[in-house]
């Protein structure tokens, strides 16, 4: 990585089993926006080449050239961005799970496996972007019968680029659209040599994005440690965990970051989180609207606990002090100032 580097391509396989969803929600994305960064919108950044099937002009063959080149070692440095999840193509029988082109010498599909295993060992940087891509997600789910997996159960969880890069997981069902567009940014200027490598948790999610709890960011959480919890949908002055809410456990930023300009989100709009940025998405967190049985038990402990005790000291000093002028402010037989009032 050398400050020489001016065009760094980021390479998108979307042919693995999911939905196009972090394609379609990276439009949305406004700080930064995917048009800064491919427009050159954002100073001192190296020019950025994508090629992404769902916002590409080109198409068929030379939509392909660009893949076909990197896999030879030819092109530019580029970011390999995996969207979807990893069918196991032992599986398969005589067909195939996933396609993305075609090979030239027999017309048949490329799977999305033989693309990671082409690009992956000569990438600058692997990002998978998707709770699909990630972890599975919901391909992977309990009896399906494509043996689907993420990235890193595919190349193995101790894998590195060549440059000791980690992959870069991304979950999210979709991944928030800022979230992915400030990833990519910062993968750029890692692979320019001009800044660094983001901090992953031991699930390889950036810290930054991912070190609290939706629930640390909820604006519902401080009805928590007063022991009020919600009983129905649509009551938006209460904590939605009795309802089904995960959002104690689950690692997420949406609560804060809003999903499209600052604004959205599930928990911010009155919706449960389901934890879908979760390795254990979805098994492990249905059927969404139960609410976890110790999850019920610790909001009963503080309903009938230390949310009432807490409920009533606050209150008395809100009525006591926090609700009331200072004396000095208050009307009196003379004022304090000394002015002579000629009423």
């Amino acid at each position: 990585m050398t400050d020489t580097i001016d065009t760094i391509q980021i390479l998108w396989l979307t042919g693995g089993l999911g939905c196009d969803g972090e394609s379609v929600a990276m439009t949305g994305a406004t700080n930064p926006s995917i048009e800064d960064i491919v427009c050159g919108g954002i100073p001192g950044l190296p020019r950025v080449e994508l090629h992404n099937h769902m916002l590409a002009f080109a198409n068929g063959d030379d939509f392909m050239a660009p893949f076909h080149r990197a896999a030879e070692g030819a092109g530019a440095p580029y970011v390999l961005v995996v969207e979807g999840a990893i069918g196991n193509e032992e599986l398969s029988g005589e067909g195939y799970w996933s396609g993305f082109g075609v090979n030239e010498f027999d017309g048949q599909p490329i799977t999305v496996n033989e693309w990671v295993d082409r690009l992956a060992p000569k990438a600058a940087a692997v990002l998978a972007v998707g709770t699909c891509a990630t972890y599975g997600g919901i391909p992977a789910m309990r009896n399906n019968p494509t043996g689907a997996m993420g990235l890193p159960d595919y190349l193995g969880w101790g894998w590195r680029t060549r440059g000791g890069l980690p992959i870069v997981c991304l979950p999210g069902c979709p991944s928030q659209p800022d979230n992915i567009t400030q990833i990519l940014l910062q993968l750029i200027w890692h692979v320019a040599g001009r800044g660094p490598a983001p901090e992953l948790d031991p699930q390889l999610r950036p810290v930054e994005m991912f070190g609290r709890t939706a629930r640390e960011g909820c604006n519902r959480a401080g009805f928590t440690e007063q022991g009020k919890f919600a009983t129905t949908h649509g009551d938006d002055v209460r904590c939605l965990v009795k309802l089904g809410c995960k959002g104690p456990v689950v690692k997420c930023n949406v609560p804060v970051r809003g999903w499209m300009g600052g604004v959205g989100g599930c928990p911010n709009v009155g919706g449960i989180c389901i934890g879908c940025t979760m390795p254990g998405f979805p098994d492990h967190y249905t059927p969404f609207h139960d609410p976890d049985p110790w999850g019920s038990a610790a909001a009963n402990v503080q309903r009938f606990t230390y949310g009432p005790v807490f409920r009533y000291f606050r209150r008395l000093n809100l009525e006591k002090k926090f609700e009331n002028e200072p004396e000095w402010r208050r009307p009196g037989k003379t004022l304090e100032s000394g002015y002579d009032p000629k009423w």
